[in-house]
């Protein structure tokens, strides 16, 4: 007979696996109608916990857990080559899980690795996570004792340790430097406009447009929700035809790139009538045609802070929350002027 493990306990009464350990232990936080149930339950079918893993948690593993959206983004995989470069430096090993956007695999994935695998956490939310607004099992990680550094997509509720880029600041100063070489009509291109970030870029492009003395014109944005890049040329060639734009502004390098085709087909020359700026410095901006003008939120520098902060928060160096503002740059290629 296959032994009763605490996962199978979780599954059985469709609660967490934290939430058992809790009613096994009597702990206050669990009521004591689920207590009483879950008790009988272990006891009925000879539940014995699992000694190995319980000395496991309580020891150090000098193992990170690396949780990230995404590794076909560039960014990621920069912020990834810091946390690594970090870590080795500091005699730390690391364990990759990718999300790929699902709440339900990151929500699986730390509680996998929550069984003493891993000492503590660097992650970035998936988008699904964000759009449900729930994050319970953040706050009940934390709760237990495994630290999280939260970078780029963080979540403003929990309290953690958080390493991010101003993206109201970046997209106020990049507004501000196409203003100052005389681009008045200037549009902002979306591809996140459902996240916090795409929402500061937005907002921080206003206050831009009002910092400069320009006047902010609804018809200059355009937020695409099409999942396929491969299809933005669709949507923005009539937006780049049907409206006068001398500057614009993407949350994405694949969006400018598309950007920059739709123009392109309208007989714009770029930089000449058309200047084009992206949030991501990556590989597609350097081998576009003509090379993008980029904002650079510098990933693996983010990736080394994160990965400092946690191994030190681990060696108990800090005690402080702490949130890591990474300054970024405009990186001037040729589709500016």
């Amino acid at each position: 007979m296959k032994k009763l493990t605490i996962k199978d306990i979780a599954e059985k009464f469709n609660v967490s696996i934290s939430t058992v350990s809790k009613a096994l232990n009597d702990s206050y936080e669990i009521s004591q109608n689920t207590k009483d149930k879950i008790q009988k339950y272990a006891k009925e079918n000879n539940y014995k916990p699992n000694f190995n893993a319980l000395s496991l948690k309580n020891r150090s593993t000098k193992t990170i857990g690396i949780i990230i959206p995404t590794m076909l983004n560039y960014f990621f995989a920069q912020v990834f080559k810091g946390i690594e470069k970090t870590a080795n430096k500091r005699g730390y090993k690391i364990i990759t899980c990718i999300s790929n956007e699902s709440y339900k695999k990151e929500v699986e994935t730390i509680e996998m690795l929550s069984n003493g695998s891993i000492d503590g956490f660097i992650m970035s939310m998936a988008k699904e996570t964000e759009l449900k607004q729930d994050f319970n099992h953040l706050s009940q990680t934390i709760k237990e004792g495994t630290p999280i550094v939260m970078f780029d997509r963080v979540a403003e509720s929990i309290d953690c340790d958080k390493v991010i880029t101003n993206d109201f600041n970046s997209a106020t100063d990049t507004v501000k430097f196409l203003a100052k070489s005389g681009h008045k009509n200037i549009a902002f291109v979306s591809t996140m406009s459902n996240l916090i970030i795409g929402k500061k870029r937005f907002l921080g492009y206003k206050e831009g447009l009002e910092k400069s003395g320009l006047e902010f014109k609804q018809d200059l944005v355009i937020n695409i929700f099409e999942k396929d890049y491969k299809k933005y040329e669709t949507v923005l060639t009539p937006f780049f035809k049907e409206n006068n734009i001398d500057a614009v502004i993407t949350t994405g390098e694949s969006a400018a790139i598309a950007s920059m085709k739709s123009a392109l087909k309208n007989g714009t020359n770029i930089p000449k009538d058309l200047a084009v700026i992206a949030f991501s410095n990556g590989i597609l901006a350097r081998h576009s045609s003509p090379k993008l003008t980029t904002i650079s939120q510098h990933g693996e520098i983010m990736g080394e802070n994160a990965a400092e902060i946690l191994i030190d928060r681990l060696e108990k160096k800090i005690t402080d929350t702490i949130t890591k503002v990474i300054k970024t740059d405009i990186v001037i290629r040729d589709s500016t002027k």
